[in-house]
């Protein structure tokens, strides 16, 4: 299911800091199997670190990157696995939660219903686009796919109002290019045409599946890739659409009804669900005013060969094999380089996951999360936001004023660990028989009318944006909470037999990664109550920018593939996060040791462990092409590159592990980055 935040994710967790007595007599936790110590740490860093993790965790067909965080994920969909398989296979009364998680993973795993549907769970959808006459035909049908999980043109969330965070208000997004990214569509460089390429075969070959002849199949192609690249055209590029205040024009239907006059928004939003909206923000003006000349210029044959095909490109992954390989060859093969499917079970576990995430998260910690854990966490966090108290009072660059104001915004961080408190009710999701795809559609009506109830009502704060199983973590500024689910609060971020210098270097860096969020480039335009807001000194906000250049200019001289950089503006909200990270737990982990200073282990000191531990959990393999498609599309640094990147820029690295000048790893201390 598509799903629209504004959030500044990212990768999160922490432990809780360790009796000084104890800790002596705790690991170091530093496996010594993933070092490569053939190579130097002063020359490369990453591979120092994780080389021997690498060797270890070889590429399998299945990845197109496999690191510490996938490895996590294995484990806990085994863990998901066997909760779900035991539900699934018990008879369980119609209704239930349990007759819901069963059916659904029972009609995924029955490849001989699946293949012998073939496309006839898409057929009358097809057929009915293929009836639509005219403009307003098309219009009347756009409503319907959206809330069936299509993204034809634009797409329409709810979400808080980035000037009034008590508020939801309803939004509108940029969409409906089935690659993603404008870049694939308008970039002419050797490798975004043969991508390009492929996909129009691609294209082809889909149709024909469905149905279509091979002349109909290359003309419907054609139609498909004027109509999305006139949408790349007009959308922002993936810098743009990182400032908030470009992305933000609230205004009344009323408005916008005459700044796209070629749809009917009172009937759109009332087919929606959203009959009584009043205001909305349209996030990406440009983009929208395009879509309404789209639909009103393009020929009606087109735009049902569009539609037709937004159908079938989201209802692949739930057709026959045929369907699903196809799909794969070109989303996994092509663009990722994965060599192989992912075993059906996982592919299950990934579905019953997405559509009732909240009642598998019920089980999961129930089972796997013990509830003393969360208090625990709730410790480490606090001794973290200490710690970036202490920082943002001692900084050299920023005004008295901004400081009261910075420091009331972290004191107002509203934290969740492990799980929610109070857990979504799925009673209204109606599970049936008649095929997989079909319940895919209700799982997407049930999740958009979730989310439009929402509109006009003030924002639920203890609401949890990702599932307790989630290895993940995330910021959200328009409620200025920072999320720890209970599926990452394990190694190798957290481990409860390892000391601090471990602790602190893994799980305490994410925490300060997620704290930092709320003061990187786009968090630091909200204020404590997620407002979109300057709170800044104008002096100190010039200050800031140019503290963050020599972040952004860093990351962009950076070569992650052959003639190919790194987009350091793009990059530049997670790099300053990873930065603020490790600063603030460096900072945590020498006051809770000060005392009692740690001893050496395993041949380290504690120091040189803080940063051991802070690079294995990026670990990783990832093949050339993911390369190329994530420096497109992930707003996160490569693996390599969090470490490699991130570490010249802190002097208790260098001393660490004595790096000098004319090491390669070092950088002039005029040329390394100084913000939180």
């Amino acid at each position: 299911m598509k799903k629209i935040f504004f959030p500044i994710f990212a990768l999160a967790l922490m432990t809780t800091a360790c009796n000084s007595k104890k800790d002596a007599a705790l690991s170091a936790g530093i496996q010594v199997a993933n070092l490569d110590t053939t190579v130097s740490p002063k020359v490369d860093f990453y591979q120092f670190a994780c080389g021997g993790w690498m060797k270890n965790n070889p590429l399998t067909g299945e990845y197109s990157r496999f690191g510490s965080f996938d490895k996590l994920a294995e484990n806990n969909r085994k863990q998901l696995r066997g909760l779900i398989e035991e539900i699934a296979a018990k008879p369980a009364s119609k209704g239930t939660v349990e007759q819901k998680i069963g059916d659904v993973y029972n009609m995924a795993m029955d490849s001989t219903k699946l293949n012998a549907d073939g496309f006839k769970p898409i057929q009358a959808d097809l057929k009915k686009i293929a009836e639509a006459k005219n403009v307003s035909d098309i219009l009347k049908m756009m409503p319907d796919l959206f809330l069936a999980g299509l993204d034809p043109y634009f797409t329409v969330f709810v979400d808080a109002d980035p000037m009034n965070s008590s508020m939801e208000m309803v939004q509108t997004y940029q969409s409906g290019i089935s690659l993603g990214q404008r870049d694939y569509y308008l970039e002419n460089d050797a490798h975004t045409k043969d991508i390009r390429d492929k996909y129009k075969a691609h294209v082809v070959k889909m149709f024909e599946l469905v149905g279509f002849t091979p002349a109909d199949a290359q003309k419907n192609m054609e139609a498909v890739l004027t109509i999305e690249t006139r949408l790349a055209k007009a959308a922002y590029d993936k810098v743009k659409l990182r400032d908030p205040h470009a992305n933000y024009n609230k205004m009344t239907v009323a408005d916008l009804q005459k700044l796209v006059p070629e749809i009917n928004w009172n009937e759109y939003f009332t087919a929606l669900g959203l009959k009584n909206t009043k205001d909305i923000s349209v996030s990406q003006k440009e983009s929208l005013i395009e879509v309404g000349k789209v639909i009103a210029s393009e020929p009606i044959a087109a735009q049902i060969a569009y539609l037709q095909w937004k159908l079938i490109d989201d209802a692949a992954s739930y057709l026959s094999d045929p369907i699903y390989a196809q799909n794969f060859d070109f989303y996994g093969k092509t663009l990722s380089g994965k060599k192989e499917q992912s075993p059906r079970w996982k592919r299950a576990v990934g579905t019953v996951d997405g559509v009732l995430g909240e009642a598998v998260g019920q089980m999961y910690v129930k089972k796997y999360f013990p509830a003393e854990a969360k208090e625990r966490m709730l410790k480490l966090v606090h001794n973290l936001q200490l710690s970036l108290g202490e920082r943002i009072k001692a900084l050299p660059w920023m005004g008295d004023s901004t400081k009261v104001k910075a420091t009331e915004k972290l004191k107002s961080y509203i934290i969740k660990i492990g799980y929610p408190d109070k857990w979504r009710d799925y009673s209204k999701f109606e599970i049936n028989k008649d095929s997989y795809y079909a319940n895919i559609q209700r799982a997407n009506k049930f999740e958009h009318a979730y989310k439009f109830d929402k509109a006009g009502k003030k924002v639920d704060k203890s609401e949890w944006r990702m599932t307790p199983q989630t290895v993940n973590a995330y910021y959200e500024p328009s409620t200025n909470e920072i999320c720890f689910p209970a599926g990452i609060l394990q190694y190798p971020f957290f481990d409860m037999t390892a000391d601090d210098a471990f602790n602190y270097g893994a799980i305490g860096v994410v925490i300060g990664h997620e704290m930092t969020h709320g003061f990187d480039d786009q968090g630091r335009q909200f204020d404590k109550e997620g407002n979109l807001k300057d709170w800044w000194t104008a002096q100190d906000g010039k200050k800031f920018d140019v503290r963050a250049k020599v972040m952004s200019d860093f990351f962009d001289s950076i070569q992650v593939a052959p003639g190919v950089h790194g987009n350091g503006k793009f990059t530049l909200g997670e790099n300053i996060a990873d930065h603020g990270g490790l600063q603030i737990s460096y900072q945590a982990f020498k006051k809770a040791t000060a005392n009692a200073p740690l001893p050496k282990k395993d041949g380290f000191t504690p120091e040189q462990r803080f940063f051991l531990a802070y690079a294995n959990v990026w670990a990783g393999n990832v093949r050339p092409e993911e390369i190329l498609k994530r420096t497109k599309s992930d707003p996160h640094a490569l693996g390599k590159w969090r470490v490699d990147g991130a570490l010249p820029q802190i002097q208790a690295w260098y001393d660490a592990f004595d790096i000098k000048p004319g090491d390669p790893m070092f950088v002039p201390v005029d040329k390394r980055v100084s913000i939180w």
